[in-house]
């Protein structure tokens, strides 16, 4: 199949597993088409079946905010074309949904019709999706699609509970390249940030309010209370400052490392011995499925799809938002018991295995094709 992705490429979950979800197709021998405005962060191996199309917005003093969605549909148009795509799928509603609509028109203008599947990944429903000013557009949008997925059951449910949705809604879950993430811990890297045979504790993210990173600080001051420990800070975003500020307030900046962006999470993953996620909202969770891929038990909160995946006392636990003590109480006595920690590994690593790639790809691959099997003749 040719297959056009349309999505954000930036290291968000939806961009994350549409680059992956890409990069198994063209393994599998599919030609894969990214459309976007930059190349995706996890794009950055050579592969004979991927291509990517750069959207290109023109400025004009005409224009307050560059009309995107219009450059995106019109950049569409013009891959589906002159590659002869066969599908497009796209990844996260706004404005991808509705751009892949408009292309969609004026496809059908020219006498090619291609399907379009649509895939639900959390905050374009949640958050941005539910504001008055999209949702209508929203709506639409997901109803005119040909297929509809969800990577949670949560998610699906939000979906349904927030929108007037008239179709139905497959629940396709996120996926882990287990293989990736199975890698022994680099010592000569662990030594460096635990000198002294530290217990390692791990946050990564955006860094945006939904993540709730003063709880992470919180936490870990608890921990390091009890337990020697380090806490690498992976990602960046808004609420950095705010963290950081809490730190030196807490006197905790010497064992916080910030160590930004990073495309190798699994080289930082295998070093970890905890995972800590206190978000307010995860759609799934795809960087805790990732750590417990790498053998990192999880500290979460119970909100969203989290439950899906966090087996609470086999594969981590989980607390109510914002329960700060009950999760730090959770990561001592983790953290202090090396035969439960290291059994807690092993759960969290058959965990991970249901949510394997090789079982996953294969689940959207039956979508397309039933999607091309339904094309109107003519």
């Amino acid at each position: 199949m040719r297959i056009g992705i349309v999505c954000y490429p930036t290291f968000g979950g939806s961009g994350v597993l549409a680059t992956e979800l890409g990069k198994a197709l063209a393994d599998k021998g599919h030609q894969v088409h990214f459309i976007t405005y930059q190349q995706p962060v996890r794009l950055n191996e050579f592969n004979a079946n991927i291509f990517y199309h750069e959207v290109r917005v023109p400025t004009y003093p005409l224009f307050d905010y560059p009309p995107y969605e219009t450059a995106l549909a019109s950049t569409m148009v013009d891959v589906i074309i002159n590659n002869k795509l066969d599908l497009l799928h796209v990844h996260y509603a706004i404005p991808h949904a509705s751009a892949a609509y408009m292309a969609k028109q004026i496809l059908l203008k020219q006498g090619i019709s291609i399907p379009v599947v649509t895939t639900l990944h959390g905050t374009d429903i949640t958050l941005v999706g539910r504001d008055k000013t999209y949702a209508p557009v929203v709506t639409f949008s997901i109803n005119e699609s040909d297929a509809i997925t969800a990577v949670s059951d949560n998610l699906r449910e939000e979906t349904y509970k927030w929108f007037k949705i008239e179709k139905e809604i497959e629940v396709i879950h996120n996926f882990v390249d287990v293989a990736r993430f199975r890698r022994k811990g680099i010592d000569a890297f662990r030594r460096v940030i635990a000198p002294q045979g530290e217990r390692i504790l791990m946050h990564a993210s955006n860094f945006r309010k939904i993540k709730r990173i003063e709880d992470v600080v919180r936490i870990f001051g608890n921990v390091v209370k009890k337990v020697p420990s380090k806490l690498l800070f992976v990602g960046d975003g808004p609420e950095r400052p705010a963290a950081e500020s809490l730190a030196r307030e807490l006197g905790i900046c010497d064992h916080i490392r910030f160590v930004g962006k990073q495309e190798q999470m699994e080289e930082i993953m295998a070093i970890a011995d905890l995972f800590l996620l206190t978000s307010e909202y995860e759609s799934f969770g795809l960087v805790a499925l990732e750590a417990m891929a790498a053998g990192v038990p999880v500290i979460s909160t119970n909100a969203g799809g989290l439950p899906e995946i966090n087996i609470h006392g086999e594969t981590g636990y989980m607390s109510g938002i914002g329960d700060v003590e009950n999760m730090s109480r959770y990561a001592i006595d983790l953290l202090s018991n090396q035969a439960q920690l290291d059994q807690f590994k092993e759960n969290a690593k058959v965990q991970s295995d249901r949510f394997d790639i090789h079982f996953i790809v294969p689940q959207y691959e039956a979508l397309y094709e039933k999607c091309l099997d339904h094309i109107p003749v003519g």
